[in-house]
């Protein structure tokens, strides 16, 4: 049987699992997108459906003041006795929580803050005791992973002991701690999150240590094999099926662009099978993983289908909620966002997509190849936009709009790549409807503008690569979506008129 990579195309990063019977529970890095840590449903490991997210109340989640790429890191996700337990690490903002749940798909307790320093935080529960593993140190990247019991209901954490320090000694993080037949296992990443990562293993007969390291370290890495398909492979988690068979969820990129590459759809989700040779993991039987990879058989029954992330998304705003798909840039404002059965207006926050507070709902791209296009009902005054953005961060984001001008609106692409910013098409358009759209590939992005009784034109094109964490230094892929700006003296004005900015429809449509 063969399966494709990645499982969870796009921003997915740090992917953690969890097995309950026959069904399979994933969760991933968040960051500063609200809302935080989306959660996923599986029976073969392949075919992910979105089930929601463990961070949807403002109460749960403060990003206001989270600087890009800060906010929510590598959550653990766990079950233990009918409770689901999530843990992760609110970055910039009050460190280690943790959340609960009888049901993944349905509401979340408020955290519970964890008396412990560091980030990339896991559980392990044996018996009554819980133990909470993290990452720590003085500075980056001299981290190495700590241990401790800890009390869930209070917080509480006990005296912390030093488990482990990695095989280099540098970037030690996402420790995953399980037993296996009497036997503790230890897994961490390090050599950073780009091409160096690496998934290393240590054993030990207490969960307290010492460990001893798997002779065949790094168990898992693509270091030191260029020009693949898949890069940066390291951060990983073990799950075992009903079937006795073992398998490992883990991050990688996919590069484009020759060497030195560049990735933009950021660090994405992948699948590989686990064999156990002499009391140690094997990952894929000790080879590098590829995008198309064969299996004697997947957990579960059926054909594996594509992964939620990597559908369509087709959006006419016409029910009470957004598709699962969107998410915002930090806490959404209620004020900026409103749905009434027929459309989505937006109204301006910011002045430009430069400040964090920007209005802007957006799905994350998922396919290098892809079709993104809304149609827009607008009629701009002075110092007023909205169209579809492309973003990184605040420092790099494409964008097709309609502005308002003194006479006629204009059409227009913008790029902001760091401290360079211009606008590098703009034409006068008629009328208050507008088709905006953007074609994706591996290396470009070309913008359209149309209206939805007649096909677009080109207005622009852009390359992909300043977009790119090479680029950007960004922990995300791209997001598109709507958003609108507006100068102070618009957004000044009574926004429930006219110059709101509606859109009608949204549409991306994977096209490899």
């Amino acid at each position: 049987m063969q399966y494709e990579n990645p499982v969870l195309p796009g921003t997915h990063p740090d992917p953690t699992v969890c097995r309950v019977g026959d069904d399979y529970y994933l969760a991933t890095s968040s960051f500063e997108y609200f809302p935080g840590v989306p959660l996923y449903h599986s029976n073969d490991l392949v075919s992910w459906e979105h089930i929601g997210h463990a961070l949807d109340r403002e109460s749960q989640l403060d990003l206001e003041d989270i600087e890009s790429s800060d906010g929510i890191y590598a959550p653990t996700l766990r079950h233990h006795e009918g409770t689901f337990y999530l843990v992760t690490t609110l970055v910039g903002g009050e460190g280690n929580f943790v959340v609960t749940a009888d049901d993944p798909a349905g509401e979340w307790s408020d955290p519970v803050s964890l008396d412990a320093p560091g980030f990339d935080p896991d559980l392990f529960f044996e018996g009554d005791t819980a133990y909470l593993s993290y990452a720590a140190g003085p500075t980056l990247p001299e981290t190495t992973i700590k241990n401790a019991t800890v009390d869930l209901e209070t917080g509480d954490v006990g005296e912390p002991q030093e488990l482990w320090e990695g095989i280099e000694g540098t970037f030690c993080e996402a420790p995953h701690l399980y037993e296996v037949d009497g036997t503790y296992y230890l897994l961490t990443a390090e050599g950073g999150t780009h091409v160096n990562h690496m998934v290393v293993a240590a054993r030990a007969d207490d969960p307290m240590g010492p460990f001893e390291p798997c002779p065949r370290n790094p168990i898992l890495s693509h270091r030191g094999h260029p020009m693949r398909s898949i890069d940066a492979t390291g951060h990983g988690d073990l799950v075992d099926a009903p079937d006795g068979s073992w398998w490992l969820v883990f991050l990688g990129i996919r590069q484009r662009g020759g060497h030195p590459g560049w990735h933009h759809l950021g660090r994405e989700t992948f699948l590989a099978p686990v064999e156990w040779d002499g009391g140690w993991p094997v990952v894929n039987g000790g080879d590098p993983v590829e995008i198309e990879t064969t299996v004697d058989s997947l957990p579960g029954e059926g054909t594996p289908r594509p992964s939620a992330p990597a559908r369509a998304t087709r959006e006419a705003f016409d029910g009470e909620r957004l598709d699962g798909a969107f998410e915002y840039r930090r806490n959404p404002d209620a004020d900026a966002y409103s749905l009434d059965g027929e459309e989505l207006t937006l109204r301006p926050r910011t002045t430009s997509l430069d400040e964090p507070g920007a209005t802007f709902v957006g799905r994350r791209q998922a396919q290098f190849d892809c079709r993104v296009e809304a149609d827009i009902a607008f009629d701009p005054d002075p110092g007023e936009e909205a169209g579809l953005a492309l973003i990184a961060d605040e420092r790099h984001h494409y964008e097709i709009g309609i502005a308002g001008r003194e006479g006629n609106p204009i059409a227009f692409v913008r790029l902001r790549v760091g401290d360079l910013c211009d606008v590098v098409a703009e034409r006068p358009v008629e009328g208050t409807d507008h088709r905006l759209a953007v074609d994706a590939t591996a290396e470009a992005y070309r913008f359209r503008i149309g209206t939805d009784d007649e096909g677009t034109e080109e207005l622009a094109s852009a390359a992909t690569r300043y977009l790119a964490t090479e680029v950007t230094g960004c922990f995300t892929g791209v997001y598109v979506g709507p958003y609108a700006t507006g100068s102070s003296d618009a957004r000044s004005d009574d926004r429930e008129g006219e110059r709101a900015a509606r859109f009608e429809r949204f549409a991306y449509e994977p096209s490899e």
